[in-house]
């Protein structure tokens, strides 16, 4: 059973784990779109009333309503603090397979934002490392390591069961270990 449940997780680490490794092989164009927006003057007086008091350069939420209309205007979630500045609202939104950003100027309101995807290869090689993929996707992969474990242990104790009529079982085992160990100890500096 623990088999059937990582199968796919493992067929997916398997690919994204040669794409990963072959990076550099794999061109990718990015796609990067711009665009702008107008925050209206009501949420221009909110960002301003919420903006942190001392340094420049802070790092702190958008208002609600504020967050709410980046989010209808612009392709991003706001699920980061933003940074402010003298000038201007800065809120990164990075994400699997791509990037984005959207910056507010604070005495106009003008919105304006890039998008960048990478395509599916990178989105999934993301999800391979967790990178911006949220608390959720983090959970998953969690749970699938440790699905991968018990699958791991299942199968050595099945070995144990079968070794007797199968006198390679061991050193094929053995051959697991030495082959990995091998060639980092003598080709990785």
């Amino acid at each position: 059973m623990s088999s059937a449940i990582c199968l796919i997780g493992l067929l997916l680490f398997a690919i994204t784990g040669f794409t990963l490794n072959h990076a550099a092989d794999i061109e990718a164009a990015p796609q990067v779109s711009a665009r702008t927006a107008q925050l209206p003057p009501a949420l221009l007086d909110q960002l301003a009333g919420a903006a942190p008091a001392g340094e420049a350069d802070e790092k702190a939420p958008l208002p609600p309503s504020v967050a709410a209309w980046v989010e209808a205007h612009f392709p991003v979630k706001v699920s980061a603090d933003a940074e402010w500045s003298d000038g201007e609202v800065y809120l990164p939104a990075p994400r699997p397979g791509g990037d984005a950003w959207v910056a507010i100027d604070r005495a106009t309101g003008a919105a304006s934002a890039e998008i960048t995807d990478r395509g599916w290869i990178s989105y999934l090689n993301d999800l391979h490392k967790g990178r911006n993929s949220g608390g959720a996707w983090s959970l998953f992969i969690d749970i699938f390591a440790f699905a991968c474990l018990v699958f791991a242990i299942t199968g050595l104790f099945l070995l144990q069961l079968h070794a007797a009529k199968r006198r390679s079982t061991w050193p094929i085992v053995a051959a697991g270990l030495a082959i990995p160990a091998a060639i980092a100890i003598v080709s990785i500096h």
